[in-house]
């Protein structure tokens, strides 16, 4: 069995946190004793990965995890995050996972995507409008939202609101698995628009600010098959101080 492999992504300055995020990452906020890289890394090992790259940028000298590969973003504050994975993509013979830092997620969501088959695979939650109740900081329209024809993702975007009557809208995670091939694939697109494109990119103002959904977008446009994993486990991201406060409800016990 090939080796496994994960990259999470935790560049991002985590500004909207204020004072809680001046001298540590977003990723090193603890929720219920543990901070939020930890969890996630103790979670990818429990699952069967061992090799774990964090991508830092923001104070990634505060980042202190045994075991995992680092690689820093540079660009950090004038890039996003679908630049932050191209740090650390590399052609492989195995499955890679990417996550979001500011997540917190039951490990069953990690072991369904990495059963999920070939291609790429999202984790999405359709009942993803309960999140945002009482999140006054973070409006649903904010949401990382996919349309659903099926399983297949046919739009990846924010605050997606028009829909037919066989599809769904979901929200995307930030939490996904690609098979080898699907890597290349990426890889080669990522290539060729650093060499020739210019101007907007999809939703972002540019390529290097672009968001990973921004890349998604790419492919499915370009008719690469990106399915969504449907999933009701639990699941938190961490954005404002009423987020920090929702997590602790939800993953009191770890």
């Amino acid at each position: 069995m090939n080796k496994l492999k994960a990259i999470i992504l935790a560049a991002g300055l985590g500004s909207r946190l204020g004072k809680l995020t001046e001298n540590i990452p977003k990723c090193m906020l603890k929720i219920c004793d543990q901070s939020l890289i930890e969890r996630q890394v103790k979670i990818l090992r429990y699952c069967g990965i061992n090799d774990i790259t964090i991508v830092t940028g923001y104070k990634n000298n505060k980042i202190d995890i045994s075991d995992v590969n680092y690689i820093k973003n540079e660009n950090y504050r004038t890039t996003n995050i679908n630049e932050s994975l191209f740090c650390a993509l590399e052609l492989s013979d195995s499955q890679i996972l990417v996550s979001y830092s500011d997540i917190i997620f039951d490990e069953k969501i990690i072991q369904h995507l990495l059963n999920s088959g070939n291609g790429i695979t999202l984790a999405v939650n359709l009942n993803w409008r309960d999140n945002y109740q009482n999140r006054q900081m973070h409006p649903s329209s904010e949401a990382e939202n996919v349309l659903l024809q099926d399983s297949k993702i046919i739009k990846i975007k924010k605050n997606i609101t028009d829909l037919s009557l066989e599809q769904k809208i979901g929200e995307f995670l930030g939490l996904l698995v690609m098979s080898p091939e699907s890597v290349k694939i990426m890889l080669e697109k990522h290539d060729k628009l650093k060499k020739n494109h210019v101007g907007p990119f999809q939703n972002a103002s540019s390529l290097s600010e672009a968001y990973l959904t921004d890349m998604v977008q790419e492919l499915i446009d370009c008719g690469t098959a990106v399915t969504a994993l449907i999933t009701n486990e639990k699941w938190c991201e961490i954005d404002t101080n009423e987020d920090i406060e929702r997590a602790k409800r939800i993953f009191q016990k770890f």
